[in-house]
């Protein structure tokens, strides 16, 4: 579980979010402008991270304050789980990237999968929908949502990407090192199971 002083500063950061999206007048943006502060020297002083990248990052949030989501494709072959190695970090992860406006969660999932690693899918199930905060990964300063996609295998060939540095498909017993902010080992396991249990149903948080 993240920590609750994490939980607090994004909660704040939220309402001061929302307070600023919807309020007019001078004296209660102030005030939310006030909150806003609070919750970046709050994350600042525990994370031991810079007021000004902190700062520059919440601004640039506006309007309501919602989840991200993270889109994840899960592509198996031979009983093996394809992984790509983020050039960021050099571990392994599903591929996988942020939602953008208006697209279609299952065309991000196919899209991500082809341009981080060269092959061609098809979205054919939702296996899960999981609040980032419950699954093992290392705090973040977003809410997160992250959804995987079952993707069917057409074709293609491994590529090499701006992001990524190799691909593979991997067994569930020699797993490489995985990027922990993207991808987690419980992740992993649960959808091997998947994998096992076609007619499960989707899991979600």
């Amino acid at each position: 579980m993240e920590p609750k002083w994490l939980e607090w500063a994004r909660t704040i950061q939220a309402l001061a979010q929302n307070g600023l999206a919807y309020s007019d007048g001078p004296f209660d943006r102030e005030r939310y402008e006030a909150l806003r502060e609070i919750a970046i020297e709050m994350l600042a002083v525990q994370a031991d991270d810079d007021v000004a990248r902190l700062r520059g990052l919440f601004h640039e949030e506006k309007g309501y304050a919602t989840p991200k989501v993270d889109v994840r494709g899960v592509v198996f072959a031979d009983d093996k789980i394809l992984l790509v190695q983020e050039r960021r970090d050099m571990k392994w992860t599903l591929p996988g990237g942020w939602v953008d406006v208006f697209d279609r969660p299952s065309r991000a999932a196919e899209r991500e999968v082809l341009e981080e690693s060269g092959y061609e899918v098809r979205a054919t199930k939702l296996l899960a929908l999981w609040d980032r905060s419950l699954h093992g990964h290392p705090p973040s300063l977003h809410a997160i949502y992250k959804v995987f996609f079952r993707c069917e295998l057409l074709g293609g060939a491994p590529r090499r990407s701006i992001e990524t540095a190799d691909v593979g498909f991997f067994a569930e017993d020699a797993l490489p090192e995985l990027s922990l902010p993207r991808t987690t080992p419980s992740e992993i396991a649960r959808l091997f199971e998947h994998l096992r249990h076609p007619d499960w149903p989707t899991d979600y948080d």
